[in-house]
């Protein structure tokens, strides 16, 4: 089982190059960026993490921009996001932005995806919160064929274009791998649909739905969808719990922070990966 952090890195935390090499040093083996462009001043919409989750999200770093600089600071660290929230990009414009970040590291890119729940913050992009399901699952595919094929095109309910040419090609083969976020009712038949694995927020039933998911993907001839547990309690019973259940990743949360607090929360949870 891998261990990776979750890093909702800010302009008033630690040099994101130094907690790069800080993780990579410890032996994790993965660093994710989450994501959300803005947060609107009147909303509605309420995250259960709080209103200290979004001060973080109204301060955090553009994901793909903050994993080149952890890309560039490190040789094997795996970068992910977690989740970048792909109703809101464009998907020709995000497939060149993802295939070039794989490129440049080597191989090294992870892409979780959601659809996202902050309502106010779709419809400022122009998304109708109501498809966005739709459209992430189109966006996903056309992305995937502009990252496979040398003259793509896609032809949807909300995305159609080509053919088209578009390099560079993503280093992994035949792509970087997509991981559905969620943990709605139907997020196991989206990642057995359309991809490579899911990456939830650890509920409870966090495991129960993993076992239910291998039976899904066996069912659907999809062989084994790896699990990335995200925001994992630094517990080791939690852990243990991961690795009896066949989790490939487990990922911490790691705050934006001044440079002592986050090496001892760093220090802290190298200890109990250690075990």
């Amino acid at each position: 089982m891998n261990f990776g952090v979750q890093v909702r890195a800010t302009a008033e935390g630690v040099d994101l190059g130094w907690i790069a090499r800080a993780v990579e040093a410890r032996g994790f083996e993965s660093l994710f960026l989450p994501e959300h462009t803005h947060v609107p001043v009147v909303r509605q919409s309420i995250h259960p993490g709080g209103e200290e989750l979004m001060d973080a999200a109204k301060r955090g770093f553009d994901p793909l921009i903050g994993l080149a600089v952890v890309a560039a600071a490190t040789s094997s660290l795996r970068v992910g996001t977690g989740v970048l929230l792909l109703p809101q990009h464009d998907p020709i414009v995000l497939a060149k932005q993802i295939a070039t970040l794989d490129v440049l590291s080597g191989g090294r890119v992870i892409l979780g995806i959601g659809a996202g729940w902050a309502r106010e913050e779709m419809a400022n992009h122009g998304i109708d919160p109501g498809c966005r399901w739709d459209l992430m699952r189109e966006k996903t595919l056309a992305i995937k064929a502009l990252w496979t094929d040398d003259e793509a095109s896609f032809e949807g309910e909300l995305i159609r274009f080509g053919p088209v040419w578009q390099w560079p090609k993503p280093v992994q083969r035949p792509h970087p791998p997509v991981l559905i976020g969620g943990e709605g009712a139907r997020v196991l038949e989206r990642v057995v649909e359309y991809g490579e694995g899911w990456i939830p927020n650890w509920e409870e039933d966090t495991l129960d739905r993993a076992s239910e998911l291998r039976q899904l993907a066996h069912e659907a001839g999809r062989g084994r969808l790896p699990v990335t547990v995200h925001a994992a309690p630094p517990d080791r019973d939690v852990i243990s719990a991961c690795r009896e259940a066949g989790i490939e990743r487990v990922c911490f949360n790691l705050p934006s922070a001044e440079i002592d607090e986050t090496r001892e929360v760093l220090d802290r949870l190298t200890a109990l990966i250690a075990d």
